[in-house]
This record gives C-alpha cells, structure tokens and sequence, in this order.
C-alpha cells in the first residue's frame, strides 16, 4: 500500500507538485516542503521556489476571508465548525500579544520560525483576525515566508553535503 501511494505520487502527480502541494498544508508548509524536495532530488533553487509559491498561495485568502469564515463557523448549528472555531480563536488569542507587541515585524518573526504551527497559515490568520492592514500583513507573512524557506533549505541541503 505504502508503495502504491509512493508511485502514484512520484510517477503520476511528479516531483516538483508533491514539493508544491506539500507547502500548501496547513502546519508543515516550507518545514517539510523543502526537506521533501530535497529527498526527492530537486536542485535548491526549484524546491525553494516551489515551497515559496505554494506556501504563499493561500495567504491572501486567509487574510481576505478569515473573519467572515470564523463568524460562520462560529454561528453554525453544526457543532464540529463550533469546535473548529472555538480552537481557532483560542490558538489566535495565545499568539495575540506576541503579535500585537510587534506589530507587523511580529508576524514577519512568527512565520519565519521554521516550527510546526507558526507558519504562514498561522501567521494569516492571527493577522485578519486582529484587522491588520491587508497589503502590510501580506508583505509580512511573505517576508516570513521567505525566511522561513531559507532556513530550511540551507539546512536540508547542508545536510544532505555533509551525509
């Protein structure tokens, strides 16, 4: 079965979407994006464009729409979007002061931590939740993301010389 998922991803989807797909995951985004294109064999310079790329991508829907979505969620009869909201607000409120002691270098420095959980995914969120200015908390989470990739791919890369 393992194998089977394996092929379908490596021969079918291709190297380069499994690096571009795998950024766009909430949580592992450029952290296990840019390890994965280096296990795969893509040069740094494709992998860190295509983790840049696809770690961006849903940044602006996220500032763009996260409010409306969170009021939805919260108002909604179904219990499960009640819980997924609740947490919502519960990990924003836990990285509020961080956030608004900064400002915009706080989200910048958020994303940029190359952690599971305060990416670029986060980092948005937390942004359209406290109303930052949208253009502002864009430029910040892609200067994060930038970091953050950068990181990973000396690292990733760096050991893979060395191994």
């Amino acid at each position: 079965m393992r194998q089977a998922i394996a092929d379908f991803f490596l021969n079918k989807v291709g190297r380069e979407l499994c690096v571009f797909f795998c950024s766009l995951i909430p949580v592992i985004e450029c952290r296990g994006a840019v390890p994965l294109g280096c296990a795969l064999g893509l040069p740094w310079w494709q992998t860190f464009l295509l983790a840049v790329a696809g770690n961006l991508l849903p940044v602006p829907f996220i500032l763009w729409l996260i409010r409306a979505i969170l009021k939805g969620m919260t108002n909604s009869r179904v219990k499960f979007f009640n819980r997924v909201a609740g947490w919502l607000n519960r990990k924003v409120e836990k990285h509020k002061g961080k956030i608004e002691k900064y400002s915009y270098w706080g989200v910048v420095l958020f994303v940029s931590i190359p952690l599971p959980g305060t990416g670029a995914w986060t980092g948005s969120l937390i942004a359209g939740v406290l109303k930052l200015d949208f253009k502002k908390s864009l430029l910040a989470a892609t200067l994060g993301v930038l970091i953050a990739t950068t990181i990973m791919t000396i690292i990733s890369y760096a050991i893979k010389a060395v191994v």
